[in-house]
């Protein structure tokens, strides 16, 4: 009998007949797949693709452990202040002072990691920061003089910039690749909102269910933990380039620009903190005032992991123009949610989509500034932008309370949206010039 998977052979006079007994299958169709067979492999995805770079799943655990810890220290501070000193002036006055001094220590932390390379330079600057962090655990629970606390918080500036070192090895192991650069820049902003996001989340919750001192002694405990870890893999580390006659990175030309915009950026996020824990905080319900803002982190993640999936079109310069002028749109939502309902829920809804334009704006104005920082400086440059993002958050808290205390806490959600405004002249106003360079 013949077998049905397999052709007969047989003989007719002198011609060979070959009797094929499988199935017909349609012209065009592929072939159908065996029984026991393996099934065919799925396309892994943009980010199962990038993490698959070799010694790119060894540094982002540890660059993971780091930088939560970045989202819990200064609500950690604060609680642990105030519940002990009973005074929310000082909690944020020292908070205040460490913001300052990280935006003046930052940018040369920053340097020295260019010159003298990151496992060198980031693991004795955490060290020290550390040090501070502990330091401030216990001068609070000692029951220290007041300016105790602003010297020890004050130390904690010398935390390396680990958003900034993990791109720049995203682009040196990526380099002359710039679609997974940007899958790569999307990651990383996915990243930072998410550790924003969950960072203030565990803080509060330790403080409260355990002792207020431990969100302190959690995030330094994660911190140096994920720096070690992130240090110790030297394949992916970048090497120290000589500078030359390079010149500084706020010096190069497109530069100064984005910083500028990095700055009305930060105004943006200051300034929507303050004004939502008001306007929780009128309606009754303060406490609720840290999901709602979790919300906005959470859509801003969500579209920063869109983003570096779908195909760019157009030039980074026009992207950078179009994503400021959406965000400056969406920041409408929550103070029509506010005004016209005065609803805590409707304000939720509306920080959640005006969240979604974050993550992309922050994405394409990290391409930009990798782009036009001199060779051998990429972690000045970036650490560069962050700075002015703390600046900005410090201005943006300053205008926010001054428009919640003097006006009302609705009036305040005007604040974000002209800090936004100013954000995409700028940008506007760069285009132009570089068009007309060209």
């Amino acid at each position: 009998m013949p077998q049905p998977d397999r052709p007969m052979f047989t003989t007719t006079a002198d011609a060979l007949v070959i009797v094929d007994f499988s199935p017909r299958r349609r012209q065009g169709t592929q072939n159908p797949r065996s029984p026991g067979s393996p099934p065919a492999p799925r396309d892994p995805g943009p980010y199962r693709r990038l993490l698959a770079t070799p010694g790119a799943r060894a540094f982002t655990i540890g660059n993971l452990l780091a930088r939560l810890p970045m989202g819990m220290f200064s609500v950690s501070a604060v609680v642990m202040i105030a519940g002990t000193r009973g005074s929310y002036a000082l909690a944020g006055a020292v908070t205040a002072a460490g913001l300052a001094a990280t935006a003046v220590v930052a940018p040369w932390t920053a340097r020295l990691v260019d010159r003298h390379g990151q496992a060198k330079i980031a693991v004795p600057a955490t060290a020290l920061a550390a040090l501070g962090s502990l330091a401030l655990l216990l001068c609070v629970h000692l029951g220290a003089p007041a300016w105790t606390l602003f010297v020890s918080y004050a130390a904690t500036a010398t935390t390396p910039n680990l958003g900034g070192m993990s791109r720049a090895r995203w682009a040196h192991l990526l380099a002359g690749d710039e679609k997974s650069l940007h899958v790569a820049n999307s990651f990383e902003q996915a990243v930072d909102e998410a550790c924003f996001m969950l960072g203030p989340v565990l803080a509060a919750f330790l403080c409260t269910a355990f002792f207020p001192e431990a969100g302190t002694l959690a995030g330094v405990v994660l911190l140096v933990t994920g720096v070690l870890v992130f240090a110790a893999q030297r394949s992916t580390e970048p090497p120290v380039r000589k500078r030359g006659l390079s010149k500084a990175p706020f010096r190069s030309p497109g530069v100064p620009p984005l910083l500028a915009v990095c700055l009305a950026m930060g105004a943006v996020f200051g300034s929507m903190e303050v004004v939502t824990i008001a306007f929780a905080d009128a309606q009754g319900h303060r406490a609720a005032a840290g999901i709602v803002l979790a919300l906005q982190a959470a859509g801003s993640c969500a579209a920063g992991l869109v983003y570096g999936a779908t195909r760019r079109t157009g030039s980074a310069e026009d992207r950078y123009v179009w994503c400021i002028a959406a965000m400056t749109t969406l920041l409408t939502l929550p103070l029509l949610a506010a005004s016209l309902t005065g609803s805590l829920l409707a304000l939720a809804g509306a920080l959640l989509i005006a969240g979604m334009a974050t993550a992309p704006t922050m994405v394409t104005g990290m391409t930009l500034i990798q782009r036009r920082t001199p060779p051998g400086r990429l972690n000045e440059g970036m650490t560069l932008a962050v700075t002015g993002l703390l600046g900005g958050i410090a201005c943006g808290s300053a205008a926010g309370g001054w428009t919640v205390e003097h006006i009302s806490p609705t009036a305040g959600y005007g604040v974000p949206i002209t800090a936004s405004a100013a954000a995409l002249m700028t940008a506007l106003a760069s285009t132009g010039r570089s068009s007309t360079s060209r």
